[in-house]
C-alpha cells in the first residue's frame, strides 16, 4: 500500500516516483483523502510554524504560496479552464474546446484572481493551531471531493480522466474514501469539520450538475476545479465559523 500511495502523491503533487502509471493511480484513488493528510501535514505544519513569528497576511501569502509549489498548481491550471469552458457561449463541443485551448481566457485568469485572494484572506483570519486544523481538513476534503465527482459523474470526453470515473463506480472505494475523510474532519474539526464536509459534497453536486449540462459531463480540468473550490470552500468555512 505505501508504494500506491507513493504513486498517488506524486500524480497529486511535484514529487517523482517510480513505477507509477495512470491504471494504478485510478484503480486507487480512494485513497486520494490519504495524499491530502500528507499534504495538509506538511503545509499546516508550516504555516503552524511562521505564524508565531510572521504577520497573519504574510503567513497566508507564503501558505498559498506553499500549496502551489508543492501541487505544480495542476489543478489551478484546471480551474482556469474550467472557467473558460463554462462562460464560452455555444455548443458543449464549443466549451470544451475552449477548455483544451492552451491559452487561458479573461474568465481562467479572473477565476485565478479571485481564488488566490479569497484563500489569502481566509487563511489571515486564522492563526495557531486553528490555521494548521484548517489547512490539514481542507486537503483532505479536496480530494475527498474528487473522488466523490469521479463517483457521481460521468466522464464528458473520453480521456485521462475516464480510467477514475469508471472505477470510482465502486460503491466499495467511495465508502472507504468516505470512512478515511470522515475520520480525521470529524475528530479534529468537530461540528464545524461536519459542516464542512456537507458543504463540500454539496459543492461537488453542483460541480457535477453544471459540468454535466455545460460539457456533457467531466473532465480532468473538471476535477481539477473541484479540488479547487473544494480547498477555498473548507478554508471559508474554518475562518468563518
Amino acid at each position: 500500500m505505501l508504494k500506491e500511495i507513493g504513486s498517488v502523491f506524486s500524480f497529486l503533487t511535484i514529487i517523482p516516483a517510480t513505477n507509477s502509471n495512470l491504471e494504478t493511480i485510478a484503480k486507487h484513488m480512494y485513497i486520494f483523502p490519504i495524499v491530502g493528510i500528507l499534504i495538509g501535514l506538511i503545509i499546516g505544519s508550516f504555516a503552524l510554524g511562521i505564524s508565531l513569528f510572521l504577520d497573519p497576511l504574510i503567513v497566508a501569502l507564503l501558505v498559498v504560496a506553499g500549496l502551489a509549489i508543492i501541487t505544480g498548481i495542476h489543478h489551478t491550471d484546471g480551474l482556469a479552464d474550467f472557467a473558460d469552458g463554462l462562460m464560452t457561449k455555444g455548443s458543449k463541443e464549443k466549451k470544451l474546446k475552449a477548455m483544451k485551448d492552451v491559452s487561458t481566457g479573461t474568465a481562467g485568469i479572473v477565476s485565478i484572481v479571485l481564488y488566490v485572494v479569497g484563500l489569502i484572506l481566509a487563511l489571515s483570519l486564522m492563526d495557531g493551531y486553528q490555521l494548521f486544523t484548517a489547512i490539514l481538513l481542507s486537503e483532505i476534503l479536496a480530494k475527498f471531493a474528487m473522488v466523490l465527482q469521479a463517483a457521481l459523474g460521468n466522464s464528458a470526453v473520453t480521456g485521462s480522466n475516464s480510467p477514475f470515473v469508471q472505477i470510482m463506480k465502486d460503491k466499495k472505494r467511495l465508502f472507504l474514501a468516505s470512512a478515511i475523510t470522515l475520520i480525521p474532519v470529524i475528530v479534529l474539526g468537530g461540528t464545524v469539520g461536519a459542516i464542512a464536509f456537507a458543504a463540500i459534497i454539496t459543492i461537488t453536486i453542483f460541480i457535477v450538475a453544471i459540468s454535466t449540462k455545460s460539457f456533457g459531463g467531466i473532465t480532468g480540468d473538471v476535477l481539477g476545479a473541484t479540488n479547487e473550490l473544494a480547498r477555498l470552500s473548507s478554508i471559508i468555512v474554518f475562518a468563518s465559523i
